[in-house]
């Protein structure tokens, strides 16, 4: 059988043929004296086999791990994580359409923030925050802080989330909880153009630290420096993130 051939019995075309034959899938037949490969019976039955195991979902590269094995048993182990994995995949997608379903009905309603699509738990937790600081001054801070949490809501995992969610409600939990907090974003709103030596960088600091509730500040401990941390801070003034790096540092000093 000639190249076309083969693909056209396989089910596949002469591309693909070519592509596996290139990443040692499938042994390249020697070229007869007219050009032409002549390629066997055997080489279909390969050659249907790979083309079965791409279907399931395999990579390549396991596709070359499965062929090399001709009695099977590296098979039946990937096929078992492949199962594993769309069941994983399977799990995560009910949970998006599930998250869909609500944004939808918030849309609907017309109740989605300027961040949003949120998750139905942070936006629940702003419209919250929104309808106890009712009426106070709008805080480029707190403008700032929201779109970070709505970044980290689209990016963390589902517990990720809940956790932050749960730290965020500890942290504006009651009227007098979340003044607190907006106190702290109009001292950081203060340095906006200010000094890192500013006087200005110890009091947000001393308040960001003293609004920030054992419980949730016990979390920070396990946020590394560098990676996002870092443009988190470039994200800043240069006094802000002065001040905002400060007062971690007095909550961390105050756990230990």
């Amino acid at each position: 059988m000639r190249i076309g051939e083969i693909a056209a019995l396989v089910g596949v075309t002469p591309r693909a043929v070519r592509h596996y034959h290139h990443q040692g899938l499938l042994p390249e037949p020697v070229r007869q004296p007219n050009g032409y490969r002549d390629y066997s019976v055997r080489d279909a039955v390969l050659l249907a086999r790979i083309r079965r195991l791409t279907e399931l979902g395999l990579g390549l590269d396991e596709v070359r791990d499965v062929i090399a094995d001709d009695a099977g048993r590296e098979l039946m182990e990937v096929l078992k994580e492949l199962d594993e994995d769309l069941a994983r995949q399977q799990e995560q997608l009910g949970e998006r359409r599930q998250r869909l379903g609500v944004l939808l009905e918030q849309a609907r309603g017309g109740r989605v923030t300027a961040e949003g699509p949120l998750s139905p738990e942070l936006s629940a937790l702003f419209e919250n925050v929104d309808e106890a600081m009712a009426g106070r001054p709008a805080s480029a801070m707190a403008a700032k802080d929201r779109e970070i949490l709505a970044l980290l809501d689209t990016v963390a995992p589902g517990d990720g989330r809940e956790q932050l969610v749960g730290a965020m409600r500890r942290l504006t939990e009651g009227p007098e909880a979340v003044k607190r907090v907006y106190e702290v974003y109009a001292l950081l709103d203060a340095l906006a153009d200010a000094a890192p030596d500013d006087p200005g960088v110890e009091r947000a600091a001393q308040a960001l630290a003293a609004a920030m509730p054992d419980e949730v500040a016990a979390g920070m401990t396990h946020v590394p420096e560098g990676g996002f941390m870092d443009a988190l801070y470039a994200d800043f003034s240069a006094a802000q993130a002065a001040a905002v790096r400060r007062g971690l540092h007095l909550v961390l000093e105050r756990l230990r």
